[in-house]
C-alpha cells in the first residue's frame, strides 16, 4: 500500500515514519509513504494555498485549487503506472472534524485500498468544496480540534498499516486478535515507596502458574 500525505509541512512525518515498525514496514516494501507539499501545486508566484473567508469570518481557509491539482496530479499518476487490467484501488480522505469517527472497522476497510491519499487541513479550514467534490469521505480522529491534519494522517496511518500481512510480524499482535487484558512482565515483585511506605507490586499468581487454561480464563479468552 502507499499512502499520499498532502500537507503543508511535510517534514512533520519525517521522524514518525522513521523509526520503528514504521521504518521496518517500508524497508520490507509492504508500506510506500509520500509527503506531498500542497504548495508546490499553487498556481500564484507566492505559492499560496490559503484566502479570505466569503461572506466574512475570522481567519484563512486552504483553496480548492492547489488541492484538486493536487490529487488529480497523484491519481493520473497512480493510473498510468497500475498494471494493464488492474485498476488500483484508491481512496481520498480529508479529515475534518464533521468525518466519520476513525475506529478499528474504518481501518480495516481502508487497508483493503492500493494507494490512500490523506488531505490534511489547516488554519480556519477547508474549502467546502474539497469534501463535496474531491474528497471520498471525511474522517475525524476524535471530538476535539487540532491545528491541522498531520496527526490525523499520522493515526490512520499507524492503524492502518497494522492490518496489512506482515507489517507486525505476527497477525496474532492485533488487539482484536489477542484481546484486550492486563499484560506484566518481569520482574515479578516490585518494590515500591508510596509515600512514607514501601509496598510490594506483585504479578497475580495465576500468571506465572504455568497452567495455560487458567491463564486464559484470566484473560476472559476461555
Amino acid at each position: 500500500m502507499k499512502f499520499h500525505i498532502l500537507t503543508i509541512f511535510p517534514k512533520i512525518f519525517d521522524s514518525y515514519i522513521s523509526e520503528s515498525i514504521i521504518k521496518r514496514a517500508q524497508e520490507k516494501g509492504l508500506i510506500k509513504i509520500q509527503a506531498h507539499n500542497i504548495r508546490d501545486y499553487a498556481t500564484d508566484k507566492h505559492n499560496k494555498v490559503d484566502d479570505k473567508v466569503y461572506g466574512g469570518g475570522p481567519g484563512m481557509v486552504m483553496k480548492v485549487e492547489p488541492i484538486y491539482k493536487a490529487v488529480s496530479s497523484i491519481k493520473y499518476q497512480v493510473l498510468s503506472m497500475g498494471k494493464r487490467g488492474k485498476k488500483p484501488k484508491v481512496r481520498t480522505i480529508l479529515f475534518s472534524t464533521r468525518g466519520k469517527k476513525f475506529d478499528n472497522t474504518i481501518a480495516k476497510r481502508l487497508s483493503k485500498y492500493d494507494q490512500l491519499i490523506l488531505i490534511c487541513g489547516r488554519y480556519e479550514g477547508v474549502d467546502e468544496r474539497v469534501a463535496k467534490y474531491v474528497a471520498d469521505e471525511e474522517i475525524s480522529i476524535g471530538d476535539y480540534v487540532l491545528s491541522g491534519g498531520e496527526l490525523p494522517a499520522l493515526v490512520l496511518l499507524d492503524a492502518v498499516s497494522r492490518q496489512i500481512q506482515g507489517v507486525l510480524g505476527k497477525m496474532e499482535s492485533l488487539e482484536e486478535i489477542k484481546g484486550s487484558y492486563e499484560v506484566y512482565t518481569r520482574p515479578e515483585e516490585f518494590k515500591a515507596v508510596v509515600g512514607r511506605k514501601s509496598k510490594i507490586w506483585r504479578v497475580p499468581k495465576v500468571l506465572v502458574s504455568g497452567h495455560h487454561k487458567k491463564i486464559d480464563q484470566e484473560r476472559g479468552k476461555a
